[in-house]
């Protein structure tokens, strides 16, 4: 009866996603970074709504549509299902399981909880028979970190190599390779070529020993390599944290 209250549950959610801006339960922090040398690692919750609320969490590999019973990842996560009364918190379980993962780069996973609110009144439905109710669904990342990685995480977006590359719609992108095991992601990136400014507000993640384009637009840069590329990555505590690379490579 458990097991099919929670698929129903995720069911309604995706069909019915919204913004997690005004759900009511809050986690505590943007990311969460696993540790291999640690047994565990709490993930805090709390509900900051008026009202109290059934919340489903589950972890997934990357497919956003994934069902909890469908994922498949190395790790447990408990509770799965409780009720979060308002003003109160709940601490996450987070236990990697040591099935094997890469030992020379991070893992990505994503964290899902959702959060359904209790059932209007019977006389406030009868009053709007239109009325709907809405599950709100928060998905955060989570890196596994081997352990003996070289370097570290706040290094890495400094090592970050950019180069202006056309793609096949005859639009120009600016290319980010990433030599680094973390994953590096970007909030905010501008390059510099001469007077010419190309911003990207978007933002975007780059994978370990992967490159990933951002968009600049139709307009031709004036060389293959940017004069300058200023940019905010976040780190582990999901603070913006800023840098600047030279044409060079010095970084700053």
């Amino acid at each position: 009866m458990r097991k099919k209250l929670s698929r129903a549950m995720t069911v309604f959610a995706l069909s019915w996603l919204v913004s997690s801006a005004h759900a009511g339960v809050v986690i505590s922090g943007t990311r969460v970074i696993y540790q291999a040398k640690e047994r565990e690692v709490t993930v805090k919750l709390s509900n900051e709504g008026d009202a109290p609320a059934l919340v489903q969490v589950w972890l997934d590999t990357g497919n956003p549509n994934a069902m909890p019973d469908e994922s498949k990842v190395p790790f447990t996560l408990s509770p799965p299902l409780f009720r979060l009364d308002p003003k109160k918190g709940q601490s996450l379980r987070l236990i990697y399981t040591q099935e094997p993962l890469p030992q020379d780069k991070e893992s990505l996973f994503w964290l899902n909880v959702l959060e359904v609110p209790p059932r209007a009144a019977a006389s406030t439905t009868a009053d709007d028979p239109n009325s709907l109710q809405l599950a709100f669904r928060s998905r955060i990342k989570l890196f596994f970190r081997p352990a003996g990685l070289p370097g570290n995480a706040d290094e890495a977006a400094a090592k970050v190599s950019w180069k202006f590359v056309r793609k096949d719609n005859g639009a120009y992108a600016l290319e980010a390779t990433n030599p680094t095991p973390y994953h590096v992601t970007f909030s905010k990136i501008v390059a510099n070529e001469g007077t010419t400014n190309w911003t990207s507000d978007k933002g975007g993640m780059v994978d370990p020993g992967a490159s990933a384009d951002f968009d600049i637009g139709n307009v031709a840069p004036l060389a293959d390599v940017p004069a300058q590329v200023d940019y905010t990555f976040i780190n582990d505590y999901g603070a913006g944290v800023t840098g600047k690379t030279l044409r060079d490579g010095t970084r700053k």
